[in-house]
């Protein structure tokens, strides 16, 4: 007695198709899963035996013999535990052998009988869009998120013996529909905070509103208490709302990792990833032992990655965003597989200037000797600081500022320049694929987009010659002086563009090693 039936699994972010064989014959009573099952795989049969018994049906003592192709693909998760129970009773001709053309089967059985969700369902929905699939069978609480991609028909069912039911039409479902435009819009309201909620600063105020309209990355400087870490969760706020093509992408990682909220089916916020700084390059970047999995990069996709007090972070795991920051992918390679990770996104850091954290503070008495200040700022090497664009010293903020009301604009005023920023960078770049903001633009595209006057020209070669930049660092100045005059409505970049982007190099400057 044979059957198929079809599922799917996920590696990295991406879908791939599974078909479930399933040979029954007598001899010794077994249940064998071949085609490289991991142990949540390899434990399906006992989830599997047990429903099929409880749901109503009677599994005589046979030789089960359950392959899962292509046989040179691992296979993990418990997301094959419906395809295998329903191929189980197609096999057994305990059911009509329904019509199965096109129709894939995703969720983890219970003991009695119900389906579990599942993660990745978003991604699986995708590829079997791009395969011409007519239906998928998927727990109800998959249902939303799966139903998100239009043009497959998603049947949300409960338990075993409502999918057999359907599969044989004793059970009438309507497709389960979503108005994907009308969710967008529901869930994307406003943040909770706002960078009002900021006394003071006005100056770093500014430069996060740069950092926003062009997409690139920033490091603050300052003493405990000055508010780099409130201006850093603010970030998010005055940023432009996910595009729906956006919203799809992160949502698709997070529904892969597993960090997608029962109630949630659709991620509309960008997301704020802030790991501690006792992770590890692994758990950054992505990796691990067996399994490949996504690191906080790749959950920051769209988003911002918010590394506070970053001296305090390993050497080697600072090491390891270099190649990110500048490819916006990731590439996790293993002896078996190679998995691509999008990695696009904002890198924000904050330390102090100095182990006491009062270096050069004007209300506080620095204790650190020279050498322990030249040691602590040399945890951050020269290549990393190349590509962070914008360095911003924080002071602290006095009394009077935190006595006072105003605490300047609020974030939907910041963000309406900033998306009226982002409009014209999308508006100059439409003749370049995958290219939206200032902060992606190669070599050639900032040799392009970023003409100077000679006095600009000139400006900016004595900038490099007295701060001693590099290559890379000129480029960066050239990125935010665009961005600086996308804010300000300039389709040239003018002297006083260059002369703000040069402040926003402070730790080039000698002063930092002294």
């Amino acid at each position: 007695m044979y059957s198929k039936t079809s599922t799917a699994t996920v590696i990295g972010i991406s879908a791939i198709p599974v078909e479930i064989e399933t040979h029954i014959e007598n001899g010794l009573p077994a249940f064998l899963l071949v085609g490289l099952p991991d142990s949540a795989v390899r434990e399906s049969k006992e989830r599997v035996q047990a429903a099929i018994k409880n749901g109503g049906y009677e599994l005589p003592a046979k030789k089960y013999t359950i392959n899962l192709a292509p046989a040179d693909l691992r296979k993990e998760g418990s997301a094959f535990d419906l395809a295998i129970a329903l191929g189980v009773l197609i096999a057994l001709r305990k059911i009509d052998e329904p019509n199965l053309d096109g129709t894939y089967m995703l969720g983890e059985l219970a003991f009695d009988g119900s389906l579990r969700p599942v993660r990745g369902c978003l991604a699986i929905a995708a590829m079997l869009k791009r395969k011409n699939a007519r239906r998928l069978f998927i727990p109800e609480r998959n249902a939303d998120e799966a139903s998100i991609i239009e043009g497959i028909d998603v049947y949300p069912v409960g338990t075993l013996r409502e999918a057999v039911g359907v599969l044989t039409g004793d059970v009438r479902m309507h497709p389960h529909r979503v108005d994907v435009a009308a969710m967008f819009q529901a869930s994307s309201g406003s943040s909770s905070i706002d960078l009002h909620d900021v006394k003071g600063q006005a100056t770093v105020k500014r430069a996060l509103e740069v950092a926003a309209a062009g997409g690139h990355n920033l490091i603050m400087v300052g003493p405990p208490g000055a508010g780099k870490t409130m201006l850093a969760k603010r970030l998010p706020s005055i940023l432009p709302p996910l595009t729906l093509q956006e919203a799809l992408e992160t949502t698709t990682i997070h529904s892969v990792t597993g960090l997608l909220a029962p109630s949630q089916s659709l991620v509309t916020q960008r997301p704020f990833r802030a790991p501690h700084h006792t992770i590890s390059d692994a758990a950054l970047v992505g990796g691990g032992h067996g399994a490949v999995r996504a690191g906080e990069i790749t959950l920051a996709h769209h988003g911002v990655l918010f590394l506070d007090e970053v001296p305090e972070f390993q050497r080697n795991v600072l090491e390891v965003l270099r190649q990110p920051l500048e490819d916006r992918r990731i590439r996790i390679s293993r002896s078996r597989m190679s998995v691509d990770y999008p990695a696009n996104f904002m890198l924000i850091c904050s330390m102090n200037p100095c182990p006491c954290g009062h270096f050069h503070s004007p209300l506080k008495e620095c204790t650190c000797q020279p050498a322990d200040i030249q040691r602590y700022m040399s945890k951050i090497s020269g290549p990393l600081l190349d590509r962070i664009d914008i360095h911003i010293d924080v002071p602290a903020v006095r009394i009077q500022n935190l006595a006072g009301d105003d605490g300047g604009e609020t974030s939907a005023v910041v963000r309406g320049r900033v998306v009226t920023a982002r409009e014209r960078q999308i508006q100059r770049f439409r003749s370049r694929e995958n290219l939206f903001k200032n902060a992606d633009m190669s070599p050639k595209d900032v040799e392009a987009f970023c003409t100077l006057d000679s006095a600009a020209r000139d400006l900016l070669h004595k900038a490099m010659n007295r701060l001693n930049l590099s290559a890379r660092a000129y480029d960066r100045v050239l990125k935010v002086s665009r961005s600086i005059a996308d804010l300000g409505n300039s389709d040239a970049i003018a002297v006083d563009h260059i002369l703000e982007a040069v402040q926003y190099r402070s730790l080039d400057r000698p002063y930092w090693n002294a």
